[in-house]
């Protein structure tokens, strides 16, 4: 049931498509969320996922009775290269050297708004999120992958070449402090911090560290529970995540900056990390806020949303 005086008009539609799920949510112009829906990502099937796309897109404008909206918000791990208007550097990497935008706009007939999704978290975050009122906001998306956005003044930031804060394909800081092996990258470089600071990599470490193969959630519960080599791999992962977010502050020097993804739920996290940034920065006594991004897994869809706005 649609509350009265909304104008479903100017409700706004997003899409946050990932390696597992594609999700789609309805904002009122108050970003109230009037409609939200998950359906599983097919894997390595690129029709597929457009038709995924188009399924939730009728199945929400079916049960809120709107019309089509003249434009619709899309976050993806990736971006649009500007020359080609073509998916790259997506770690679901079914989606990389197609033309996304135009094929579902093709397929959708209304324009579509193509974003990377760390951009849309850290837009959500800046909007009505834990970053409201920041002029100047970085997000970090610490899940299956590791990704980053700039937003200023609640306007994404992508750069000349849309890869602006493209934190998780940046080298490892210092790296060899507390490394002894060179780690590649999927991407095709080496030492990204994707591959040092992503959930998988957590428990990579730990693994190698200790021969336990435990996902983050169960090496966290061992650390709280007491176990020393549980705390040694978070202490690590800390220490090579401050490093990392250590060069965000000297080269951007954010007002805030906002975690999401699975690694952002360790609340152990954020009195961990200020110490360490400031060990790592140019600056002591940082003024640089970090939080943990208020809507969770919904921040990226909502971001997302945030982009179809006139």
């Amino acid at each position: 049931m649609i509350k009265k005086g909304i104008n479903m008009s100017k409700a706004l539609v997003g899409f946050d498509v990932g390696g597992t799920k594609i999700e789609i949510a309805v904002l009122s112009p108050q970003s109230e969320v009037l409609w939200r829906e998950r359906l599983a990502t097919p894997k390595g099937q690129y029709d597929e996922t457009l038709n995924t796309i188009a399924q939730l897109l009728q199945d929400a404008l079916a049960h809120l009775r709107m019309a089509l909206p003249t434009r619709l918000g899309l976050g993806i791990p990736g971006c649009l290269d500007p020359q080609t208007q073509w998916v790259r550097g997506a770690n679901s990497q079914v989606l990389n050297g197609r033309p996304l935008k135009a094929d579902l706009q093709n397929l959708l007939h209304t324009q579509v708004v193509l974003e990377n999704d760390a951009n849309c978290l850290t837009l959500s975050e800046s909007v009505d999120g834990a970053a409201l009122g920041m002029p100047c906001v970085f997000g970090v998306i610490l899940g299956t992958g590791c990704g980053g956005g700039l937003v200023l003044d609640q306007r994404i930031w992508s750069g000349a070449n849309h890869i602006a804060g493209e934190f998780g394909h940046t080298p490892l800081p210092h790296f060899g402090l507390r490394e002894n092996k060179v780690k590649p990258c999927w991407c095709g470089q080496s030492n990204c911090l994707e591959r040092w600071v992503s959930g998988p990599a957590f428990r990579e470490d730990h693994m190698e560290s200790f021969q336990e193969d435990l996902d983050p959630e169960t090496i966290v519960e061992a650390m709280r529970a007491g176990s020393a080599k549980a705390r040694q791999s978070f202490e690590l992962y800390v220490d090579r995540l401050a490093r990392g977010l250590a060069q965000i502050v000297n080269t951007i020097d954010p007002s805030c900056i906002v975690l999401g993804g699975g690694m952002s739920n360790v609340d152990e996290l954020y009195p961990a990390l200020g110490a360490q940034i400031e060990q790592y920065a140019f600056k002591k006594r940082l003024q640089t806020r970090i939080v943990k991004a208020a809507h969770g897994d919904s921040s990226g869809v909502r971001g997302a949303a945030w982009l179809s706005r006139e």
